[in-house]
């Protein structure tokens, strides 16, 4: 009996259990430096899309519940399982294959290091043992290392060896505005290998409202709703509205002499955050939540090539040019306009598509508070559903003066058609919503 008693007392305990909430701070802090590197809406949902997928991949291949990724996304490798180095703790590896890949590249990366170091520290205050640590540090780094193979066949490297994009400068065609005159963002991001979708044209538009200085076109008719929705029209509850989800991570502020940047996220990051309030607010469980970013992260990438696609196919001027060439050359939109073409509205594209992600994962009717953007100083909001934020993303953009509406609501229901056909893919592939 004592032998026994000793024995039973020498068992290793079990691993601690990580939650959402870990996966949620190292997005948290991809976020936070992509605000310092300032990168461009379409390349952060590129790595949230890769850092995801390397987390997911570290649990399909230890989760059953977890349906692997070879057949659901494009191109995606047969995976080779990592070689054993002892107890390891796949979640803790999970994380750690996110972190592993946001720092490759991520631009400020390295970065990641004091807050992978700070979060190890943590896991070894709840009970997590020096061996445990290391062994699922080296699983993680097998698996960061394939997926960051897959990631180089995107094609994105090679955008930078093509020819510099310049603006056409001809009548109706997109020119870059005030305050900075930015260079055009991404003109070949319609290029990069998507995760779902077939390809950046698989979801074409119908062709904007055809540029014209008659003022009894369609056109004109649209630039003059502009004008006055955008400018003396505009309500306290649309400025409210505007300001929340303005998401421009270009944005800056007259100082004197100089533009000072201001510091604000992405659309893709804002959408990432709401994610993460929903997995939290339905107590979803780690694996399934990973999952569920993964998706997300995946189907923002897709909307953005395809919304980049039409930009620079159709590009069209911006409510600020053409409002101050053939209305009132000191017109200013509330919020400051973006450094590409108008058509069509990206956040009403990627906000259509992601709110038909997590309503398939949540269900039509899920209430939740959007607190995302309180630590930027903007009030929370409310939302009876994903698909009232999207629709209300939509409209921020036109209140806010910096699109025409067709190219908001075009813009919604090309992004819905993305994501209803990734939600048939999940389908197909047996990945079910929450609870099922």
């Amino acid at each position: 009996m004592l032998l026994l008693a000793f024995l039973a007392g020498c068992k290793e305990k079990p691993d601690p259990q990580l939650t959402n909430k870990d996966i949620a701070k190292v997005l948290e802090q991809m976020t936070q430096l992509m605000i310092h590197d300032v990168s461009n809406p379409p390349l952060a949902s590129r790595f949230y899309a890769y850092a995801c997928i390397s987390g997911y991949t570290v649990l399909a291949l230890n989760d059953s519940t977890i349906v692997p990724l070879k057949g659901v996304l494009n191109e995606y490798p047969d995976v080779v399982k990592p070689l054993d180095s002892g107890r390891y703790s796949y979640q803790l590896s999970a994380i750690l294959a996110m972190t592993g890949t946001a720092k490759k590249m991520q631009p400020s990366g390295k970065e990641f290091n004091k807050f992978e170091q700070r979060f190890l520290d943590s896991c070894r205050n709840i009970g997590f043992s020096d061996k445990v640590i290391a062994a699922s540090q080296s699983y993680a780094n097998q698996v960061v290392k394939q997926i960051l193979a897959y990631a180089k066949k995107d094609r994105y490297n090679r955008i930078s060896n093509y020819p510099r994009y310049t603006p056409l400068n001809t009548e109706g065609s997109w020119y870059p505005t005030p305050p900075a005159y930015f260079a055009p963002v991404e003109p070949y991001f319609n290029t990069v290998r998507p995760f779902f979708i077939d390809s950046a044209e698989a979801f074409k538009s119908v062709p904007p409202v055809p540029y014209s200085k008659d003022k009894n076109s369609d056109f004109f008719k649209m630039l003059t709703a502009n004008y006055v929705d955008g400018g003396s029209g505009l309500t306290p509850e649309h400025r409210e509205i505007a300001a929340f989800w303005d998401c421009n991570p270009f944005a800056l502020k007259n100082e004197g002499h100089l533009l000072i940047g201001l510091k604000k996220i992405s659309p893709g990051a804002h959408w990432v955050g709401i994610t993460g309030i929903a997995c939290q607010k339905a107590n979803v469980g780690f694996s399934k939540t990973l999952e569920i970013y993964t998706v997300v992260a995946a189907g923002l990438t897709d909307s953005f090539i395809s919304c980049w696609d039409e930009k620079y196919r159709s590009n069209r001027i911006r409510p600020e040019t053409a409002i101050r060439r053939l209305i009132d050359p000191k017109w200013k939109p509330m919020l400051q306009t973006p450094p590409f073409p108008e058509y069509m509205s990206g956040h009403s594209h990627i906000s259509s598509t992601t709110a038909t992600i997590l309503t398939y994962y949540f269900g039509d009717n899920f209430s939740y508070t959007d607190n995302v953007e309180e630590k930027y100083g903007l009030k929370s909001r409310k939302f009876a559903s994903f698909n009232e934020a999207a629709k209300e993303a939509a409209m921020s953009r036109y209140w806010g003066g910096i699109h025409f509406k067709d190219g908001i609501i075009n813009g919604v229901d090309v992004g819905n058609a993305i994501g209803k056909h990734i939600v048939d893919e999940l389908k197909t592939s047996h990945i079910r919503p929450v609870g099922n």
